[in-house]
């Protein structure tokens, strides 16, 4: 019972860990929407990535957030990737119809990807430096911490 409260607890709030902070963001590659995205090609960029999956309702308010980043900070450098790790495409395609997103979508089925940057909650994201360094981690969405979380983005998008 304490173990289901402390894993709901992660999936409704929204909790700041900084234990991989500086490392070297683990590579991937995965089948996106229209191409295979990698994250070895995106080094130069301020990479934003956010582990996601259709049953989340802290992934439905998030969306919208990372949406507004895109338009606002794509132009400095910022790629959003949204690494959705429903079993079934089917799932991830209904989110997207009801909660588009003008951002990167990849898929990671299996969480093989997931595994290796340790997720632990819904959604769990991930901010990477230009020199693919993760500078920030985050689990669970909240509106009144995104605040906190742009300010970081932003401090990275105006670093060259």
């Amino acid at each position: 019972m304490i173990f289901r409260s402390w894993l709901l607890l992660l999936l409704v709030t929204s909790i700041p860990y900084s234990v991989y902070a500086a490392e070297l963001a683990p590579d991937f590659t995965l089948p996106g929407r229209d191409q295979p995205i990698q994250l070895q090609s995106l080094r130069g960029k301020v990479v934003y990535v956010d582990f996601w999956a259709s049953w989340c309702q802290p992934c439905r308010e998030s969306f919208p957030w990372m949406n507004s980043l895109q338009k606002r900070y794509g132009d400095q450098g910022l790629v959003v990737i949204a690494v959705n790790l429903d079993k079934s495409r089917e799932l991830s395609d209904k989110f997207l119809q009801q909660v588009p997103a003008s951002f990167s979508i990849a898929y990671d089925p299996d969480g093989v990807v997931a595994t290796a940057y340790h997720v632990k909650g819904m959604p769990s994201s991930y901010l990477i430096d230009r020199q693919g360094h993760i500078q920030n981690s985050h689990i669970g969405f909240r509106a009144d911490s995104a605040e906190a979380l742009e300010a970081s983005i932003k401090t990275l998008v105006q670093q060259h």
